[in-house]
């Protein structure tokens, strides 16, 4: 393995695998408030060189490649209907009772420290430190994040990126995890670590642990989801014209297995949404971590295919 860290100061780190560009960590973002700022991966690559990820497409600017976020986090009465959340996911909030409306509460995710930075032939790990911090400017969470590469396969083209956060309260009061799903509107619990897909993923295909299938995966609990797009070109090392994203939840997560907010129309995304249609109360002090797998792979991967994989 031929693993390469080229690290930008005060902007982002790009890691190669060879001469190929794997994926791009921005760690301090240049983005319009409104988009709730956030550290972001893109673009991410197959081995083969297709791209898989979108940033700030037009209909949703704040969608920013692959992204820890949160929709609806407030310091709140859980029982309180009619309270609205710091928004860290970006763009306007969903409102019971009024739909979405552009407030001022889009808070942001802020790069503070490296705490490792490793790479050799074998592996490479970034370990950062995150603060998550209100409109106000007030600091709600402390984050320990980790985006390491678990396997690099280059006989059957695919590779795997781990990421893992540990969020703590250092607010003085409880908060509350939420969705625009628990603030009203149904099938619509994202929240947690995201991805967009490029244009070209748009009617792509959706595989889901149990038999599940399809756009009727939405809010539905599995440990894993595929997501299979199309590419509207060939990569220039000839690639398949079709890439595979393989989302793992992990045992020992928050509500495992997660419900899963996803879409294949009118464009192409997945959410790990541990909070999808329940809140989830963080009291002060108190901390949790979620660990998360995605292969990333050149070509149309079958439900056996993946159920080997996963069966190895």
């Amino acid at each position: 393995m031929n693993l390469q860290l080229v690290h930008t100061l005060n902007e982002h780190v790009d890691l190669l695998y060879g001469s190929r560009p794997l994926f791009r960590y921005v760690y301090r973002p240049h983005t319009d408030p409104c988009e709730s700022p956030k550290p972001y991966l893109h673009p991410v690559n197959t081995l083969g060189g297709n791209t898989v990820t979108i940033f700030r497409p037009h209909d949703h600017l704040w969608h920013h490649g692959i992204a820890m976020t949160s929709a609806h986090l407030d310091i709140v009465d859980p029982g309180d209907e009619h309270a609205a959340a710091e928004n860290f996911w970006g763009g306007p909030t969903y409102v019971r009772e009024q739909g979405y409306v552009q407030l001022d509460n889009n808070g942001r995710i802020e790069h503070l420290a490296w705490d490792g930075m490793q790479c050799d032939d074998q592996n490479a790990v970034l370990k950062e430190s995150l603060f998550w911090i209100a409109h106000n400017n007030h600091t709600w969470l402390a984050e320990l994040r980790e985006i390491s590469i678990g396997e690099i396969n280059t006989a059957e083209s695919y590779w795997c990126l781990d990421f893992s956060t540990t969020l703590t309260n250092i607010a003085a009061q409880k908060l509350v995890f939420g969705s625009p799903t628990t603030a009203g509107r149904p099938l619509a619990g994202y929240g947690g670590l995201f991805w967009r897909g490029p244009r070209s993923f748009l009617g792509g295909r959706i595989l889901a642990a149990g038999g599940l299938e399809g756009p009727d995966v939405m809010g539905k609990a599995a440990p894993w989801l595929a997501f299979t797009g199309q590419h509207d070109g060939a990569a220039p090392t000839g690639a398949a014209p079709a890439s595979t994203l393989l989302f793992l939840d992990q045992p020992g997560n928050l509500r495992y297995p997660t419900k899963w907010f996803v879409r294949n129309e009118p464009y192409g995304c997945v959410s790990l949404a541990f909070a999808f249609d329940e809140v989830y109360v963080l009291e002060p002090g108190q901390a949790f971590t979620q660990r998360y797998r995605i292969v990333i792979a050149d070509g149309a991967w079958s439900r056996e295919r993946i159920e080997a994989f996963l069966h190895r």
